[in-house]
Parts: C-alpha cells; structure tokens; sequence
C-alpha cells in the first residue's frame, strides 16, 4: 500500500466502493487523514461497514466538513450531467479528485531519495497491452516495475514507494478528467478513436482528457504519441510546438525520420542519427497484428527512455508472454480453437482481432458503443457466423443484415455452444472468437468477468466432448 500524502489530519469523502474507493481509503487512513465512504449500493456498504472503514451518509451529511472529495472513476463528473456528489462538494467549494490525484501528490511530496519515476499510457485501444508489455520489459532489465491504475491493482494498492521503482499506470480518459498534478517521466498516448463521448460531452472533450496525460511534463521528461490517426498527429505537433520535453513519435504503419515504427511487423528505432533495426515482431508469438506493433513500438521507446538499454528492451519484446483477454487462446477442441478478447469492448478494437484472425466464429454483443458495429463493415465477408449476445444482439443483427449469417443467442453459455458446434460441423480449423466490441454491464460487472466466464465454458465444454469421446 502506498500511504497518501498531504491530507494528514483532514477528511476525504470517498463516492464509490468499489475496487478503486476501498483502495483509496485505507491508503488515505494509513498517511493519517479521515475518510467518509458512501455508495449508493447497500452490498457495497455492508462490505466496507464489515471491513471496519466508516460508512457516512453523503446525502445528509454537511458537506462543509469535507476537504476533498474523492470520486470513483466511473461516477460522471461533467457529463451526461454531473453526479449530485460532484453538485454537493461543488457547493460546498469542497475538491474533487480521484486516486491517480491522490497518488501524484504523494509523489510529488515524497522526499527525493524515495521518488519514484512514473510512466503514464493511456489511449482508446491497447493500453492495457502496452502497460503489461512495458512492465514486462522493465522487470526483465532488473527494475522494480509495478503496475496497476486501470489494470490489475488499483494505484495505492501496489507496494510503496522507493526511489529506485518505475510505476507503470494506465490511466482511463475517466481518471485522467479526476488528475492535475501527476507528471509522469515518461507518459504515452496510442491512439484516439470515438470513445465514452457521453462521458465527455463529445469528441473534443475526449480528446482533451486523453491529452491530459502529458500535463505537468517538462525539460527530462518523454512524450510517446502514436501518430497513425489525425488526433494523434494533432497533439504531437503541438507537443513539439511547446518544446518542453523530449517528443517520440510512434508508428505501426509508416517510416518516420524520428521516432519508433513497425513496418511489416520490423520494429524500427529512429530516435538517434539512423533508423535501425531492433526487433522482428513475428517471433513475438504474443504480439500478433498491426496494433501490437504500435503497442511494441511505445513500450520500447517508454522503456529506452527509462535507462533500459536497446538491445535489452527488443529482447524483452520477444518473451512477452501476453495479456489475460486479448487474444487469448484459452484451449482447444479438436481444431476448433477459442480465443477470449473480452477486453474489446468498443468496435475498433474488435477491429483489431477480427483483422488478424482467418475464418472465425465471431461472438458479440453487450452494451453497445456509439455506431455499433457499422465500422467494421469491411470485415463482415470474414465472419462465418455472428453469436450475438446482451442488449445490443438486435440491433448488431440488423446491421449484419445479409452481409454475415447470425444469431441471436442472448448469452454468452447459448452462443459458445452454438458457435462450437457449427465451427466443429464444418470439419475445417477454426477459432471462435469472443470479441464483443461493447462494454459488458448487462450481463457482466465487467471485461475481465465476462472473460472468465469464456474460459470456464471453454473449459466445461472441452470436459463434455472428452467424456463423449471416450
């Protein structure tokens, strides 16, 4: 646990139980403030009441005798309209924050010798992919590399600090609305696409939150852009307008003068007098596709930028074991293989897998993003059959229309087993491939559920066709 900093003595309101708030609040406890917790969830404030944590009305309770409020990241703070704890401690003139907040403050107090460096990723799509890989590369070179944010661990979960580890946080667009002070030595933008536009008033608001990951950077500090789409290319030129820290710009799809790049899957370093060649991507067996470069392309130019040698960090690359639900192979039954991409939960990123799988059975479906599945149009002749699932299956049928053959199965138990015994039928290799390209609250509390729900169906039905085997 990593001890809050800077609110010794004085109290904090903590909106939302879950993973992150329980974190927050014995981190805030242990630095020596008070806290208030409240969810609107009975479950959630039995199970922090049992935890000895005090449980506070925040509808009643007197706002004024608050010196923060420390909002979880799924609670609106501007849009679609504020929640009525942001209305309260607005009111009231009380600060809104969130953990990363909290966390960057401590930073920024601790004493010099016990500071650590920090690496910030965010991005519509492979953040997750890029924070794991760069942990991965970092620990193999001997550093101390923590990780968490909005993977794993919430952020004042992980050990605490000494001046010698790197955090490596992937931070949402939703916690870095809630951050202002973190500056991150080494922070990394991927990509943008539409995203969470409800959230953030629309587009611009978007971007702009995702911008906020380079705040506070200054002269020793490394700007990571990936600059394969307009946004992107927007904000590294203003980047390198601003002139403040070291810009490198990455690419899984051009050459670029400066730079890190991926071209037909060579990972390029141009960051120095010449392009060089670093890596073949290829042998990274859990590396596959364009936007893997682009993820390969940023942790290595993050963790050369870290002190991390170049050779040292391509090798690393190399022996990247993978990320639990994203890509995933998850077993196989004769030779029909799963692949368990629950982490896809917007339409680009099943893009992604759909592009780099041959003639899968695609399960899909939850809660839908704006626009559906339309932009993936181009790869529906790649479907041989559509499963779809949860509160979007009518509507993802009728944009499948005639274009992909489907059906509408509901949950995910009826579409594993249906998808298994078409893929099984047509007596060739093939992958069923869970890649809904929507967020999984309907049915789900979250990606990571919904994939392990995958996995262990794949795992009962593996049994079954064993039994019925023998």
């Amino acid at each position: 646990m990593i001890p809050v900093l800077g609110f010794e003595g004085k109290t904090v309101a903590i909106f939302g139980l879950a993973r992150t708030g329980l974190t927050a609040a014995r981190a805030l406890i242990a630095g020596g403030a008070r806290v208030a917790l409240w969810d609107e969830k009975p479950a959630a404030r039995d199970a922090a009441t049992a935890e000895g944590l005090p449980v506070v009305d925040l509808i009643t309770a007197d706002w004024k005798t608050f010196d923060a409020l420390m909002l979880s990241p799924g609670v609106p703070l501007t849009h679609p309209k504020p929640h009525w704890t942001v209305e309260r401690a607005k009111a009231a003139g009380v600060e809104i924050l969130g953990d990363i907040e909290l966390f960057a403050r401590t930073v920024n107090a601790a004493v010099e010798w016990k500071r650590p460096k920090v690496c910030a990723i965010t991005g519509t799509n492979g953040k997750s992919t890029t924070t794991a890989l760069l942990g991965h590369v970092l620990s193999a070179a001997g550093k101390d590399a923590p990780i968490g944010g909005n993977i794993g661990q919430g952020v004042l979960g992980l050990p605490d600090m000494h001046g010698g580890a790197v955090y490596v946080l992937e931070l949402s667009s939703y916690q870095l609305d809630l951050t202002s002070s973190l500056k991150a030595d080494a922070a990394i933008l991927l990509n943008i696409s539409p995203d969470h536009l409800d959230r953030h008033g629309g587009m611009e608001g978007y971007v702009a939150a995702k911008r906020r990951v380079f705040q506070n950077q200054g002269k020793g500090c490394t700007a990571i852009v990936g600059v394969d789409d307009p946004w992107g290319q927007r904000i590294c030129t203003e980047l390198v307008a601003a002139n403040r820290r070291t810009i490198r710009p990455i690419s899984a799809g051009r050459a670029m003068g400066r730079g890190v790049y991926a071209l037909q899957g060579m990972l390029y370093d141009a960051t120095g007098e010449r392009a060089v060649e670093v890596a073949d991507l290829a042998k990274a067996k859990a590396l596959p596709g364009r936007h893997n470069w682009q993820n390969a392309a940023a942790a290595y130019a993050a963790a050369i930028s870290l002190g991390v040698s170049p050779a040292d960090a391509a090798m690393a690359l190399l022996s990247f074991p993978g990320l639990a639900h994203r890509m995933e192979n998850v077993g196989q039954i004769g030779r029909v293989r799963f692949i368990n991409d629950s982490k896809a939960t917007n339409a680009d990123a099943a893009r992604q897998a759909m592009a780099a799988t041959p003639n899968f059975y695609w399960i899909a479906g939850g809660v839908p993003k704006a626009g559906g599945v339309e932009p993936l149009r181009d790869l529906f002749p790649k479907i041989a059959k559509a499963y779809l699932i949860g509160e979007a299956a009518p509507d993802f049928a009728r944009t499948l229309g005639d274009a992909a053959p489907h059906s509408l199965c509901g949950d995910l138990e009826r579409a594993v087993t249906e998808a298994y015994r078409d893929a099984a039928a047509s007596g060739e290799d093939a992958v069923i491939l869970l890649s809904p390209a929507c967020a999984s609250f309907d049915q789900f509390p979250d990606f990571e559920v919904r994939g392990d729900a995958f996995r262990k169906l794949v795992a009962e039905l593996a049994t079954a066709t064993e039994r019925v085997g023998a």
